[in-house]
C-alpha cells in the first residue's frame, strides 16, 4: 500500500478540505494535481506554525465582526420604534405592504446605520399598527425591533 503524504491547502479543494486544513492524500495526487496548482504545499514546522497564527488570525477577525454586531444590535434596539409613513385606505389598510427596503430606509433615516435588506424578516404588514421585525446582523446575532405603521 502507498504512503500517504501530508499537505496544509492554500485554498478551499472541493471535497477534500478548506484552506489551512492539514490533509493526507496520495503521493500522486499531491505530486501532479494539488502542488502544481498551488492549492497545497508539503506540511513542515514552519508553514504548520504559519497556518496556525493564520487560522488564529481569523478567529480573532470574527469576534471582532460578532462583537460589533451585538454592538450594532444594542444601537438598534435602544431606539424603541421606527415610523413608517403610509398611504392609507378604508379599514385603516395600508395601499401595497411593507417591504424590507422599507424597513432598512427607516432604520437609514432614523439610526443613520446601514442594515442590508436581505437580513430583515417582515412579518405580512397590510394595516396600519405596531409590528415586530427581526434583523439578522450576524449569524449568531439577531436584532428584534419594533416598526409603527401610521398614516401618511
Amino acid at each position: 500500500m502507498a504512503k500517504r503524504v501530508q499537505l496544509v491547502l492554500n485554498q478551499d479543494v472541493r471535497k477534500l478540505g478548506k484552506n489551512g486544513d492539514l490533509v493526507e492524500v496520495a503521493p500522486g495526487y499531491a505530486r501532479n494535481y494539488l502542488i502544481p496548482q498551488g492549492f497545497g504545499v508539503t506540511a513542515n514546522a514552519g508553514i504548520l506554525k504559519q497556518v496556525e497564527t493564520r487560522r488564529e488570525k481569523e478567529r480573532q477577525r470574527l469576534l471582532a465582526e460578532k462583537q460589533e454586531a451585538v454592538t450594532r444590535k444594542t444601537a438598534l434596539e435602544t431606539i424603541g420604534k421606527y415610523q413608517i409613513r403610509q398611504q392609507v385606505g378604508e379599514q385603516e389598510a395600508i395601499f401595497g405592504s411593507i417591504t424590507a427596503q422599507d424597513v432598512a430606509d427607516a432604520i437609514q433615516q432614523n439610526a443613520h446605520q446601514e442594515v442590508d435588506k436581505r437580513g430583515i424578516t417582515v412579518p405580512e404588514i397590510r394595516k396600519t399598527g405596531t409590528y415586530k421585525v427581526e434583523i439578522k446582523l450576524h449569524p449568531e446575532v439577531t436584532a428584534t425591533v419594533e416598526i409603527e405603521v401610521i398614516p401618511e
